[in-house]
């Protein structure tokens, strides 16, 4: 790689639909024919790495409105504590040589619940492999931005963020003993554009907290849990099957018998405004609802029909949320090289 390369990286951010917290190891072990369904959108993550001269490394979030600077790589390992801790996690992996600079955004509002961490992690480490000239694939950088991830959050983490922000387009991840295998589910992207409304309201007071509740519950045997996840995991295989059909009238009741279990899991997971927001988009047509991850604010993401769109965009937006415009991203990570 020429020293006066710039390598500039994309990944799209994702909305969860059916099946979700079970693509935490070891969960979806325990529950035959678990799959997760979700769709890349085009809010996007990206991560830009250009030379510097000398050895000096220095880290910039734009979103975060974080910086910092060290005189050299071995400085970096030696620091106890990171204002951008997710890029420097990555450089410490991928040991690059020389003086770079690393500068990431974020299209995602704060604590939205559509993996934009994730995202942002699988565009920099696709970056870093590039500038390092490592050939990973993509269950490589998978494995490496999922694990990255998990030692920086300090708690287990799903796979199922990550499979969009690689491939884009909707998703089926099927969650097997012999590993984790996406299925490209083949519904016209123009057709989940028109039925599909995302609104953010706020971040989480206690992000990431709810997942890892369930978590511990679900590993200490907690039947109301276990039998909750196999529900989950049976109406994950009816979104699998009736996207793939094209039969939106089970869409949208698979969507609101997955959110009327989930909000059941663990306390935190809906606000007084989230209920607000799926009421008043309920009265103006829209047909179900779910709150995106793990809940306790983020985005909702509410499911109309096509002819009722323009009426819940503006019913949600008048109570309160803030209406997320969004494609399905029709194709995952992407990375480029210029000469400067």
């Amino acid at each position: 790689m020429a020293k006066s390369e710039t390598i500039v990286a994309h990944a799209a951010c994702r909305v969860d639909l059916a099946g979700g917290t079970m693509d935490i190891w070891p969960l979806y072990l325990f529950h035959a024919g678990a799959v997760t369904v979700n769709f890349a959108v085009n809010i996007l993550t990206r991560c830009r790495i250009a030379p510097l001269q000398g050895k000096k490394i220095h880290l910039k979030s734009i979103d975060t409105r974080r910086e910092e600077t060290f005189a050299d790589f071995p400085a970096l390992c030696r620091a106890r504590t990171y204002k951008h801790p997710l890029a420097a996690y990555l450089v410490r992996f991928f040991e690059p040589e020389g003086g770079l600079e690393i500068e990431t955004n974020s299209e995602s509002p704060a604590g939205a619940g559509i993996s934009g961490s994730s995202a942002l992690m699988i565009a920099t480490t696709a970056a870093l492999a590039r500038w390092t000239g490592r050939k990973l694939s993509r269950e490589a950088i998978r494995v490496l931005a999922q694990n990255v991830e998990a030692q920086l959050i300090k708690v287990p983490t799903g796979c199922q963020d990550y499979y969009p922000a690689l491939y884009g387009g909707v998703n089926a991840i099927h969650l097997e003993a012999d590993g984790i295998h996406r299925e490209a589910i083949l519904v016209p992207p123009q057709e989940m554009e028109a039925r599909f409304v995302l609104a953010y309201t706020g971040a989480p007071r206690q992000s990431g907290i709810n997942n890892w509740e369930v978590f511990q519950a679900h590993i200490n045997g907690n039947r109301r849990v276990l039998r909750n996840f196999d529900e989950i995991g049976e109406i994950a295989r009816g979104m699998h099957s009736a996207l793939a059909r094209g039969a939106w009238r089970d869409v949208a009741g698979l969507l609101r018998a997955e959110w009327k279990l989930r909000r059941t899991n663990a306390p935190g997971i809906t606000t007084p405004l989230i209920e607000k927001l799926i009421a008043e988009a309920t009265k103006n047509g829209a047909t179900a609802a779910k709150v995106c991850g793990a809940g306790g604010g983020g985005c909702v993401v509410f499911f109309t029909p096509p002819e009722r769109k323009h009426h819940v965009l503006n019913a949600v937006s008048q109570a309160g949320g803030r209406v997320l415009p969004f494609q399905v991203a029709r194709e995952g990570v992407t990375v480029v090289g210029t000469r400067g």
